[in-house]
Formats: structure tokens, C-alpha cells, sequence
């Protein structure tokens, strides 16, 4: 895709990856809508030069309101990323963790599919665009302490993959992004072999620039989380990684 001259929509753009894709956009000469739900951080971007809206995936209304706002302000938007997530920890056998897996599966899942319901009209009416969505390595090669995280982009995936199948034709174009861990706010603490973000971003975007697109957005440090199953490392990854669930808090 030619990313110097998109008209972009970075739904979960207030930190992390977001931020980081939506300045590298820009940067590259894209017009740039950041999407969240920190005012503080939306007014901040925008004396950056971006342009914002008010965005909370899990609320119809609030994603409603945006799109309506978004398409009025930026007739000619043609680029979707859906980004919003939450990571949280479960302890499962503790029947409180549900309210984390219920807040995880209502952001990362139901929301990424109220983003992408939002905008599919105008963009299949365009004739042309690109929805990208967000998943994980751990959508691939689950990470045990966080169940609901891995199940919800799995999810993601198999949405995503249906998606490109229905939208074939209509010159909307769907993008998979799997992140590998990437040392965000927080994140590097918890992983201290988490890629640097710059590094991360800097790949994203070169992959994102390839013409054509690929389907799935792969950096070099995620393809052995992808590909464990195919390449016959899958049960010995899980077990490894099954060693971080003493981050959980026990008895």
C-alpha cells in the first residue's frame, strides 16, 4: 500500500503501538485521525498537528458518534486501523477473573468488530481502502497467565480472516498486524526481551508499504510464535511460557 498519501483512522492511538503507527504515517505524509479515549492525550496530539476524536470501542453510541464526526471532517478516509486492546492477567481458577475476560473479550473482540462495522460501508462505497486489524503472536502460541487476551485475538484472526473473504472484490483490502511482544509503556518491565518499539515500527511500516500488501503483517522476532505449530515447536513453546504463570498472585 502507498502509505505517503492515505487518509488515516488509528483507532487505540493514545500510547504504544498506536501512537507510534500514527506518527510514522504522518511522517511518511499521511493525513492522521487518532482515535481514543483520553482527552488529555487526544488534545496533546493534536497540537502535534493530528487530527482526534473521542473513542471508546466498548460504547455503540461512542463509536458511532466518531465515525460520524471522522467522515464528516475526512470524506476521502481510506485507511481503518483497529488497535484498541487491553492485556490483562487471569487466574482461572478463581471465578472472579471473569470480569477481566469479559472486559478483555468486550474491547479487544466485540470492539475491534464495532470499529470495523462502522467504516466497512463507506469504504466498500469508495470502491477502495484498507481495514487493518490488530492481533498478537500470543493469538498463535497462547501465553497462559492471559487466557482471554490470547482467546480474543484469536478471535480477531479468524474475524479477520472471514472479513478479507466477504470484502474480496469490493477494493477494500484487509490487513492483519501480529505484534510479537513490543516494549511499550509497561510492557518492557514485564518482558525484558520485548523488541524495542522503534524497531517494531520501523518493520511495520516497511512491510505495510510492499505492493501488494500481505494479508498478515509478520516482523522477524513474531514468525516463531506464528509458525510453532506448522514448525513443530508449539507444545514446547506453551511450556515454556507456561513458567510466567508465577506472575499470577496465589495462595
Amino acid at each position: 500500500m502507498n502509505i505517503t498519501s492515505r487518509t488515516v483512522l488509528v483507532v487505540g492511538g493514545t500510547s504504544g503501538i498506536g501512537r507510534e503507527l500514527a506518527r510514522r504515517f504522518a511522517a511518511a505524509g499521511s493525513t492522521v485521525i487518532v482515535g481514543g479515549r483520553n482527552p488529555e492525550v487526544l488534545a496533546q496530539l493534536a497540537a502535534e498537528g493530528f487530527g482526534t476524536t473521542e473513542l471508546d470501542v466498548t460504547d455503540d453510541g461512542s463509536v458511532s458518534r466518531a465515525r460520524d464526526a471522522v467522515l464528516a471532517q475526512h470524506p476521502d478516509l481510506d485507511t481503518v486501523v483497529a488497535m484498541s486492546g487491553v492485556m490483562l492477567l487471569e487466574d482461572l481458577r478463581d471465578p472472579a477473573h471473569f470480569e477481566a475476560a469479559q472486559a478483555t473479550i468486550n474491547t479487544n473482540l466485540v470492539g475491534t468488530i464495532r470499529v470495523v462495522d462502522a467504516f466497512t460501508p463507506h469504504l466498500i462505497e469508495r470502491g477502495t481502502g484498507t481495514i487493518i486489524t490488530v492481533t498478537s503472536g500470543i493469538a498463535f502460541l497462547p501465553f497462559p497467565p492471559m487466557p482471554t487476551y490470547a482467546a480474543s485475538k484469536a478471535g480477531v484472526h479468524a474475524y479477520s480472516e472471514a472479513l478479507r473473504a466477504q470484502l474480496d472484490g469490493t477494493g477494500v483490502e484487509v490487513v492483519e498486524l501480529v505484534p510479537p511482544a513490543v516494549a511499550t509503556a509497561g510492557q518492557d518491565q514485564v518482558n525484558p526481551h520485548a523488541l524495542p518499539l522503534d524497531a517494531f515500527a520501523t518493520e511495520v511500516m516497511q512491510l505495510l508499504a510492499q505492493d501488494p500488501t500481505p494479508n498478515e503483517i509478520l516482523v522477524e522476532r513474531v514468525k516463531m510464535h506464528r509458525w510453532a505449530e506448522r514448525d513443530g515447536s508449539y507444545a514446547e513453546l506453551v511450556a515454556q511460557r507456561s513458567q510466567a504463570l508465577a506472575m499470577l498472585p496465589r495462595d
